[in-house]
This record gives C-alpha cells, sequence and structure tokens, in this order.
C-alpha cells in the first residue's frame, strides 16, 4: 500500500496546464465558471506543496499600470475572474487533499479540500464531490502535463 502511494504521489508531481473546467449542476446544467476557455496552471511539487492558478482568458487590464491599484470596479472584476490557492496536500487513494493555506477566496483559507484524481498518460483529470461554486455544482477539471517547449498558449 505504501509504495502504491509513493508510486501516486510521484506520477502527479509536475506543472500541467487547465484543458478544461466544467461545472455541473444536480440537473445536469454545465457551466465554466472563468470561461470555456480558461487557462491556468497546477504544480504538485515532490516536497508535498500544491499551487493553482486559473483565470478568465484575455482579463481585461487596469488603466493603471500600479500593481496595487485599479478601481473598485477592476479589482472586483479581476478578483472574480480569477481563482488561487497554495498549501500542502497529501494523495490518498485515488483522492487527494489540498490543506490549503493561502486563497483568494478567504472562506477556504485554512481548509482542507478534497479532490478525486484519475491518471491517464499525460492528462490529470480532478473532480470534486459538491461544492458551492456558482450554486451547488460538482466540478471537472482537465489538465496536461505542462511542457518547457510548448508554444506560450497563456499569454494575452
Amino acid at each position: 500500500m505504501a509504495a502504491r502511494a509513493a508510486t501516486a504521489a510521484a506520477s502527479v508531481v509536475g506543472t500541467w496546464r487547465l484543458l478544461r473546467w466544467e461545472t455541473r449542476t444536480a440537473d445536469g446544467q454545465v457551466g465554466y465558471p472563468l470561461g470555456a476557455d480558461a487557462v491556468g496552471y497546477l504544480s504538485y511539487t515532490a516536497d508535498g506543496y500544491v499551487f493553482v492558478a486559473m483565470m478568465r482568458a484575455a482579463r481585461p487590464r487596469y488603466a493603471t499600470s500600479d500593481l496595487l491599484g485599479g478601481t473598485a470596479a477592476e479589482r472586483a472584476t479581476a478578483a472574480a475572474e480569477y481563482v488561487t490557492y497554495c498549501g500542502r496536500y497529501r494523495l490518498e487513494d485515488e483522492r487527494v487533499v489540498h490543506q490549503i493555506e493561502l486563497s483568494l477566496f478567504p472562506n477556504w483559507t485554512g481548509s482542507d479540500q478534497e479532490r478525486f484524481v484519475a491518471l491517464e498518460g499525460d492528462r490529470l483529470t480532478i473532480t470534486t464531490a459538491p461544492l458551492a461554486i456558482g450554486g451547488t455544482t460538482t466540478n471537472c477539471l482537465v489538465w496536461e502535463r505542462a511542457s518547457p517547449d510548448a508554444p506560450d498558449t497563456l499569454g494575452q
């Protein structure tokens, strides 16, 4: 059992690029919280840390170049179109538990978020039990292993 867990941990280690984030309601309605063309990265480190950053593609820029600037409306839109968190993780069979230490969504800070994982080649599929994301939804996030040789498709 310990050998299988170690193999599973080694297989998710690395950086993954978001292909799709889809939500589904109990009655089957499908949604895309950050758009059908959302972009992002997920990284699992060998020493047990996870980092997630996802955003709506081609978000509008602020009128100012001040990192801490922007109008209240610009900041609200930017936050609504971005999901990020990080912390430690642990694998338990076909589940990964993200132990969130920092999050743009403050309610997740200090929480454990359980995800179900399936790995097929260079594709990692992560699903959730029902969560409050735009209503109560199950979520399916499909990732591909990132390659430093791949063209930059995330830039604006």
